[in-house]
């Protein structure tokens, strides 16, 4: 290799805080490398958000489809080609990656590297470029943006069956006839529901005695309800202890259940019980910078790593692992670095939504959360089928749930379990940003009959105060 060539700024990772920070570090004058393992657009593009939706849309015309005579239509037989659905995704995909990849390499300033980075020691990177050259980086700032993959199992067995992650089971190009789903949380709900919709046999297998453990227990106990009217069996409580082939082409899992060991036959096995960060090949302790004991990249408030000038950004770190979290970091880096400001990622709220059908809208404390720190609050909640607009269009699954403070009538949290939750819930945290009292939603005018006017009748419904 040559000398080191030296940049301004390096960045390891074009995920959703990667791409648009590069620009921006660009942009306002300083020299910027920004290294690429696979494809732009981190998880989010290329293997989450966007193929996971595009394809939860295509679960959802199949669902309306078959319930056309629900609302008078009569439609003939309903088969799904999962070879067009996976072709559709893949084509959104490819526009979105593509896009995001010109943009990069029309930035004066940036120099997009496709390749593996590895840490040779402080501020300097070695880059095992695609074509199979190497170069060698420094630079006065790094940033690290390398995001997560699927987690491995321990499952006894596994290396002896076929099985699919989050990443490998979008590429099927046939409907599973029976899909076991290994796994409780928002990966393996969106899954499952999406491959029943499609037309398999669904079996979730969860380790805990809920699902989303993160939820209310009336929450997760709503959602389990949603999936098992929709046809999909749920075992609880059931540890995963072995899988096998079950002749040529059915896997076997053996699970010890509250009621013994048990065994379930199925033809596809989807595995979706976490994530791990991408910093095993990084040789961190080059550059001194520290991880946990998980191998998430440790940083302040500030994305600041353990090593001088070198900030985790985006799941890498650990904590929330959506997008407009790394996104929200790229903003961070950006005000701190870039605008002489002193941002940080305390106390911001974390709004996210899980694509299932309906959707579950999230923003802010729980009723767990609030009465663990010892809130004085007031609860409100209204089933879905108490909303005109649900009902008008025979969508009334699911509750609307808020969490108010007894003493100020703040709106603290909510969620909303039901017809565009995710939208719903994005109003309450516009109200919850602005310090709105809930009696303001109470009693403002909406526009008849949009989901919206719900609000009027959620905050007169409170089950009582501490």
């Amino acid at each position: 290799m040559s000398q080191p060539d030296h940049y301004d700024a390096l960045i390891i990772g074009a995920g959703q805080a990667g791409g648009p920070l590069a620009t921006s570090l660009a942009n306002a004058g300083r020299r910027t490398a920004l290294v690429e393992r696979a494809h732009v657009g981190g998880t989010c593009v290329n293997v989450g958000c966007t193929p996971t939706k595009t394809m939860v849309a295509s679960a959802r015309v199949a669902y309306l489809a078959r319930r056309a005579a629900d609302y008078g239509v009569r439609t003939g037989p309903i088969s799904v080609e999962m070879a067009t659905v996976r072709q559709r995704k893949r084509d959104i995909v490819e526009s979105f990656r593509g896009g995001s990849e010109r943009r990069l390499r029309k930035t004066e300033g940036v120099d997009l590297l496709m390749g593996e980075a590895c840490f040779t020691g402080p501020k300097a990177v070695e880059v095992h470029l695609a074509d199979g050259s190497r170069r060698a980086l420094t630079a006065e700032t790094i940033f690290l943006n390398t995001g997560c993959r699927p987690a491995p199992s321990p499952l006894d067995g596994l290396d002896t069956v076929p099985f699919c992650d989050s990443t490998s089971i979008m590429e099927l190009d046939v409907v599973p006839e029976h899909l076991i789903v290994l796994g409780g949380g928002y990966i393996a709900l969106e899954f499952g529901q999406m491959f029943r919709r499609f037309g398999s046999r669904v079996t979730i297998v969860n380790r805990g005695s809920r699902l989303l453990p993160r939820e209310d227990p009336d929450i997760a106990d709503a959602v389990a309800g949603v999936l098992r009217e929709d046809g999909i069996e749920i075992l609880l409580g059931a540890a995963a202890r072995r899988v096998e082939q079950d002749g040529t082409d059915a896997v076997r899992l053996t699970m010890m259940t509250p009621d013994g060991e048990q065994a379930l036959t199925g033809s596809h096995l989807l595995i979706a019980a976490g994530r791990t960060p991408n910093t095993d090949g990084l040789n961190l302790e080059a550059a001194g910078v520290r991880t946990d004991e998980h191998g998430y990249v440790t940083a302040n408030e500030h994305l600041a790593t353990s090593a001088p000038d070198v900030y985790a950004l985006g799941d890498v770190k650990g904590g929330p692992a959506f997008t407009h979290i790394s996104y929200d970091d790229f903003r961070i880096a950006r005000t701190n670095l870039l605008e002489g400001g002193h941002a940080t990622t305390t106390d911001r709220l974390l709004p996210y939504t899980v694509f299932i059908d309906p959707q579950l809208g999230r923003v802010g404390l729980t009723e767990t959360e609030a009465r663990a720190r010892g809130r004085s609050i007031k609860v409100a909640k209204m089933p879905m089928s108490r909303v005109a607009r649900a009902l008008e269009t025979d969508e009334p699954r699911g509750l609307m749930k808020a969490v108010v403070d007894a003493e100020t009538d703040k709106i603290l949290g909510c969620a909303i379990l039901g017809l565009e939750g995710g939208e719903l819930m994005s109003m309450l945290q516009l109200a919850i940003m602005g310090n709105l009292p809930y009696t303001v939603l109470r009693d403002a005018i909406f526009a008849h009959p949009t989901l919206a006017e719900s609000f009027n009748n959620l905050f007169a419904s409170f089950e009582g105060a501490d």
